[in-house]
């Protein structure tokens, strides 16, 4: 990818980690108790001293690390079940891992002494060749899943670019990729699940049969059971997509000129039907002061690719590089350098040391021209700082006829459908691993409040996918969910889960009501 994504890159390293604070929670007594629980259940598990311990709970943000008491490692949903009523007799929360990207280690339960379910061995990938629905296990990535579906039937999902990216966290809470303006989010294609509660009961979810249950898991699943296997309507996958690409970073020279650059780009994306749902695309710009766009057109002819971003671009006077490219192909040029085909569990083994924030902003509330002036000159007055590195990404969700902002807010708990752009802010170590500088926390925090000090009328949300685990609950809630979606959510975990077993620092029910 052109980012050469630090969220998702091949950075491969040893074990050293960095520990967080130890747990209040006394773990050691409900480890012992726990174990007892599993070995009479026939549950495989593994506890610090196990070989494969480490490799099990190595986060993804070496940041953010975790000692849970026990991990399960279940083949069968009872397994599953099992896990789930050893944690609640030991008194332990519980938390499910299906990719390990949670950018706040969330899947490691977000502190010490949790019980996590790692879902690695439920990696089924079948299309039904009669309504062409997949059931897909809880311990897949999307790479795989790409694959897989093409193989069967040439079919295709919505999904993100991070080839390594499991199945389940991304889908449970969102789930964007570049065909999203035209398919919607991985969400938008659950159909089904197959869900374990808190009190170990095993239920198929459909938006009729526990509709509740439906409801809550697309959006918040993490805060009310733990998903085995999902159902999801596949589409036919392109013939062919426009893939462009093109280097905008001559519009840097001044914060003035990039502006007026990108609020060109903006008033085209909102005002000029050629722009269809086929189109969409991302902008990086990072602390080298390094800037373009990638992104494509599904099944569109090159010469009306060629006149949209004319258009598009018209304010970088820039040529952008255009490829027509088959499906995968596609997938492949922007999950680069990564290949699409990725191993389940730790043997995925892709870390970062970061700190991550995100801004969505409202079609109805563009981003004005004070705010992008404050966010360029930020980057171009903060650029190669030596205490690390940051970058940024703008994608393009929302925009006329986008299929994300086509459902109804209720209809899901992922309620944010008014999104035109969703900007991710990421700082990172130097050399990706710890130690990490408070001061590149800063520099994040700095570029996240240029925009919203200056729009402070933006009515800005943020993404659940780019968890932020500085956010105390309550601000959290509102953020990635607002009072009535928060509220309606909190009323069905008082029911089906009033323990708080499925917890993490920001779950539904540590907030009380907005």
């Amino acid at each position: 990818m052109y980012i050469l994504l630090h969220l998702c890159a091949a950075f491969l390293f040893g074990d050293s980690i960095v520990n967080a604070s130890p747990s209040p929670y006394g773990r050691e007594w409900a480890r012992a108790d726990v174990v007892t629980c599993l070995k009479a259940k026939s549950v495989p598990y593994s506890i610090k001293g196990s070989t494969d311990f480490t490799a099990l709970i190595k986060p993804a943000n070496l940041r953010l690390a975790y000692t849970p008491a026990v991990v399960t490692i279940p083949i069968t949903p009872d397994q599953v079940t099992a896990s789930v009523q050893c944690a609640a007799a030991a008194n332990l929360k519980v938390q499910a891992k299906g990719g390990g990207h949670s950018y706040a280690s969330y899947s490691l339960g977000g502190k010490d002494g949790s019980m996590v379910i790692d879902m690695q061995k439920f990696g089924t990938i079948t299309v039904d060749q009669s309504t062409f629905i997949a059931k897909i296990g809880a311990g897949q990535r999307l790479g795989n899943i790409a694959t897989a579906l093409y193989s069967q039937g040439k079919r295709a999902l919505p999904h993100g670019t991070c080839a390594g990216v499991g199945i389940a966290g991304h889908s449970l809470h969102g789930g964007y990729g570049y065909s999203s303006r035209k398919w919607g989010l991985t969400l938008d294609h659950i159909v089904a699940l197959d869900v374990v509660l808190a009190n170990g009961t095993q239920i198929h979810t459909t938006s009729t049969s526990y509709p509740d249950i439906f409801y809550a898991m697309r959006g918040a699943g993490d805060s009310f059971g733990v998903a085995t296997y999902f159902y999801l309507s596949t589409v036919a996958a392109p013939t062919t997509v426009q893939y462009f690409t093109s280097d905008l970073s001559a519009s840097l020279s001044t914060a003035s000129k990039a502006t007026t650059a990108f609020r060109s780009l903006q008033n085209y994306v909102l005002t000029n039907t050629a722009l269809t749902s086929d189109y969409t695309f991302g902008m990086y710009i990072d602390s080298d002061l390094t800037y373009n766009i990638q992104g494509w057109c599904m099944d569109c002819t090159l010469a009306s690719v060629k006149s949209t971003l004319a258009g598009l671009l018209s304010g970088y006077k820039t040529t952008p590089k255009i490829q027509t490219l088959s499906w995968i192909d596609a997938l492949t040029a922007i999950s680069a350098p990564d290949a699409l085909s990725q191993p389940l569990g730790s043997s995925y083994n892709y870390h970062d040391t970061f700190y991550a924030k995100s801004l969505t902003s409202r079609n109805s509330v563009p981003l004005s021209k004070a705010a992008m002036m404050a966010y360029f000159q930020y980057i171009i007055n903060n650029q190669t700082p030596n205490i690390g590195a940051f970058f940024s990404i703008i994608n393009l969700y929302g925009g006329p006829n986008s299929a994300i902002n086509i459902p109804s807010a209720d209809s899901s708990s992922f309620s944010d459908r008014d999104a035109l752009w969703v900007i991710q802010n990421y700082g990172y170590t130097g050399n990706n691993l710890p130690p990490f500088d408070n001061s590149i926390k800063s520099l994040v925090d700095g570029l996240q409040s240029a925009v919203t000090s200056a729009q402070p009328d933006g009515n800005f949300r943020g993404y659940l996918n780019y968890v932020d685990p500085s956010l105390n609950a309550q601000t959290a809630a509102q953020q990635y969910y607002g009072a009535a979606t928060y509220d309606k959510l909190l009323g069905i975990k008082t029911r089906v889960d009033p323990g708080l077993l499925f917890w993490n620092p920001q779950a539904i029910g540590i907030s009380p009501a907005l």
